[in-house]
């Protein structure tokens, strides 16, 4: 009789996405070499944007990719930025003339500070070349449903930034002008199916929704249309990877 190696099968579960993994942070890795040997103007500070749409698993990419850059290193020299803490506050959305449609629509690009993220991006874009402070980011607080302005500390020490985020490729102003302030620029895609699978148990576990079907619906009127949106309107990225289930 035939007894499955558990092992090689538990390998294989574990690894579907570790090429993208592997891959994403040996090119971090390489960005981060060429510091020392750019011609002056010194950069000393590489910033990578990762777009994608909701549900394509950015947030874990981005996770790997810094845990696994700042193994290398005895002081973490890479931070995410997730952009997410420039969600317009609900103080906003309630000054709205059109408050349900915005509450409803929450996580669309014209629910989040897009000049706020711009200012964030070109002081970032700057830093590569020119000594900097202490540098603060919003987060965003899920139980209090509101963005936290100085959720993340980046030291002058950090090397590697990445920037993530749904419409940080997006070809549509202002966000159009952050990809050339960047100095390199990935994108994750993903099947609209699993998309919605898993943006729907994000639904329920955060407590947005109580019943598998009113997440589905939460979804498909909110997230997968903004997904839409982000493949329609996409400025060209310099990597492509694809996400999938694990």
């Amino acid at each position: 009789m035939y007894v499955p190696n558990n092992d090689i099968l538990y390998f294989l579960l574990i690894s579907l996405m570790e090429p993208v993994y592997s891959s994403l942070t040996d090119r971090a890795t390489e960005l981060c070499k060429q510091l020392d040997d750019n011609a002056s103007p010194v950069q000393h500070r590489i910033v990578v944007a990762l777009a994608g749409p909701p549900g394509s698993g950015k947030s874990t990419i981005a996770a790997k990719v810094v845990q696994r850059l700042n193994a290398t290193s005895t002081l973490p020299f890479a931070v995410i930025v997730p952009m997410d803490g420039f969600h317009l506050p609900r103080s906003t959305l309630d000054a709205l003339s059109n408050k349900l449609e915005a509450y409803a629509r929450r996580g669309a690009s014209w629910t989040f500070d897009e000049k706020g993220v711009l200012k964030l991006v070109n002081a970032l874009s700057k830093s590569r070349f020119e000594t900097s402070d202490v540098m603060i980011a919003p987060t965003f607080d899920h139980a209090a449903k509101d963005p936290v302005e100085d959720g993340i500390t980046i030291n002058p020490e950090v090397i590697f930034v990445l920037l993530e985020g749904n419409y940080l490729l997006l070809d549509e102003e202002p966000w159009n002008q952050i990809q050339g302030l960047m100095d390199d620029t990935w994108f994750v895609d993903v099947d609209p199916e699993l998309a919605r699978t898993r943006i729907a148990k994000r639904h329920i576990e955060a407590g947005i929704e109580t019943t598998w079907d009113a997440a589905v619906r939460r979804a498909e009127s909110n997230d997968l249309l903004n997904g839409v949106e982000i493949r329609r309107k996409l400025v060209k990225p310099a990597v492509v990877v694809q996400s999938v289930e694990e």
